[in-house]
């Protein structure tokens, strides 16, 4: 026989757990001693392993004490039920990892905490999936379609989007200085080599969703994250005179040559 408290240190159950296991029927032990301290046989220990066991799978007391009282019991139909609510859970954790990522994603790239980030979030994880995908299908030919999954993602862990996140947050926080400062030029550059490591060729793809991007109508249509116009005026202001110092660049090298 086997008292409470070697009980308790052999299964890692507290004393109090196992006397609130009797108080509720669910595992009684076989005896009390005369100075009423409970007592377990090998039987009763077999029986709080298959409790524990059943814990870990999720099982409320409630179902346990049916699950092990009913020799009739149907298990396959029981774990499966749960096994379906533990998937469910599992998606359900998965939103919320992904949604959590997005907010932190977010405040990183606002430089803020603030109440109207998360009202952005809010507005757009409320838009219906399906009204996503038809925008993008009507929009887009099925090739480019294609190629909108290997644009930045708010919610991912990937390098590419976390240093795409990066980049607008600093280009953000750079705004006073003005378009054609060596710091805003320095990560214009960064981005347009971004884009020429994935979309290189792809001008038509990227000039159509650059002016989907402007078109907030359009943005919240396509579900992309919403950025304010003031940011994406001064990026495209950034990248003009980018671009018409590379070029100009490229014809000093070629007269030299």
């Amino acid at each position: 026989m086997i008292p409470i408290q070697d009980l308790s240190k052999q299964t890692g159950i507290t004393v109090r757990t196992l006397r609130y296991y009797d108080q509720i029927g669910l595992l009684i032990p076989a005896a009390k001693t005369p100075g009423k301290h409970r007592i377990y046989s090998d039987e009763e220990l077999k029986k709080l392993q298959q409790i524990q066991f059943l814990k870990r799978l999720g099982f409320s007391l409630q179902e346990i004490s049916d699950m092990i009282s009913n020799p009739e019991w149907n298990w396959s139909t029981s774990l499966m039920n749960q096994l379906d609510f533990v998937m469910n859970e599992q998606k359900k954790l998965n939103q919320m990892e992904s949604a959590l990522r997005t907010v932190l994603h977010s405040i990183a790239m606002e430089g803020e905490t603030s109440w109207d980030v998360i009202q952005k979030l809010i507005h757009l994880s409320g838009r219906d999936p399906s009204l996503k995908h038809s925008f993008r299908q009507q929009m887009f030919e099925n090739r480019e379609v294609e190629l909108l999954s290997l644009l930045p993602n708010m919610n991912s862990t990937d390098p590419d989007s976390l240093e795409w996140i990066a980049l607008l947050g600093q280009l953000k926080r750079r705004m006073q200085d003005g378009p054609d400062s060596p710091d805003v030029q320095r990560i214009v550059r960064r981005m347009d080599e971004k884009r020429l490591e994935v979309f290189e060729d792809e001008d038509p793809f990227i000039d159509k969703l650059w002016e989907i991007r402007k078109s907030p109508a359009q943005s919240e249509k396509m579900g992309l994250y919403p950025i304010e116009d003031a940011l994406l005026h001064f990026m495209e202001q950034a990248f003009e005179i980018y671009v018409l110092r590379k070029d100009k660049e490229q014809v000093e090298v070629g007269e030299t040559s």
